[in-house]
């Protein structure tokens, strides 16, 4: 019989019962036949750190971090990848040994892969991006695209002073709008992103504009509950190509799992089929 330890990951959050996280990498851990488990914990921010510290010995090689702690860790970790310092958040983290805890971001990543997957035309070139929001998932969605070589990122928020911070981080290829100007911005965006959480079932529904939707914009949504949004469903209508949220959550596990099981995880309809149970 082997010794050799089974790794453990899981993902921190509170709440974390809704997490469809442990359905996605139980489906991985089976697929390719490795020992190993993920685990949903609800822990509390006063218990956060003490929690960290003691995973390694009980076993864990990483874990994933949901709302609200994302920020609060990088207080906590011994290391900060260059991504996940530009966001100001982590949402994966590797413990490297009992005193080394890494963190990294892999949001944005997940964001352009999903985005590369469903809209395969795509072109970071072929026009401004129109994000809606600024909350984390709008920080880690502007990283990406800056860094695909959008030219220009219209950024609109319910609360304007939250977008003019992301634009003192992100600097002059971001220009701040506020939000009844939304609408009047579809026409001229090659890319439209919901990072809000308007149109997520038992939230209230995105209220911008939507009459300038053409067929020559890319819409996504980073909601997924439900899959198809209103959002998607109007643009749809207008003919635009649409890439729903789950994507999202599916390619922001790979590096993750792949660190902490040895093994880079395919995404196929089977993966989505278990992400949706």
């Amino acid at each position: 019989m082997s010794k050799a330890r089974i790794p453990l990951a899981g993902v921190i959050g509170s709440p974390i019962a809704h997490s469809r996280s442990p359905l996605l990498h139980a489906h991985w851990l089976k697929t390719y036949g490795i020992r190993g488990h993920y685990i949903p914990m609800d822990v509390e921010e006063r218990d956060l750190e003490r929690v960290l510290r003691t995973l390694p010995a009980m076993g864990f090689v990483g874990v994933n971090v949901t709302v609200p702690h994302k920020e609060k860790v990088m207080a906590i970790a011994d290391q900060i990848t260059d991504r996940a310092s530009l966001i100001g958040a982590a949402n994966t983290l590797i413990f490297r040994n009992a005193d080394s805890i890494l963190a990294d971001n892999t949001d944005g990543y997940g964001f352009i892969e999903n985005l590369k997957s469903g809209a395969p035309n795509w072109r970071a070139d072929a026009g401004p991006a129109l994000v809606l929001g600024a909350g984390g998932a709008a920080r880690a969605v502007i990283s990406a695209l800056v860094d695909a070589g959008v030219p220009e990122v219209v950024l609109s928020n319910r609360t304007r002073l939250r977008a003019e911070r992301l634009k003192e981080d992100f600097g002059h290829r971001i220009r701040v709008i506020d939000w009844v100007q939304a609408g009047s911005a579809v026409k001229e965006a090659a890319l439209l992103v919901n990072t809000t959480s308007l149109g997520m079932t038992g939230q209230p529904e995105l209220t911008v504009q939507l009459d300038g939707l053409h067929s020559g914009t890319v819409v996504t949504d980073l909601v997924y509950t439900p899959l198809q949004t209103n959002l998607l469903n109007a643009a749809r209508n207008a003919g635009c190509v649409t890439v729903d949220g789950l994507g999202m959550l599916l390619f922001q596990a790979i590096p993750g799992f792949e660190r902490w099981f040895g093994q880079r995880p395919e995404i196929d309809e089977a993966t989505r089929a278990a992400a949706l149970k």
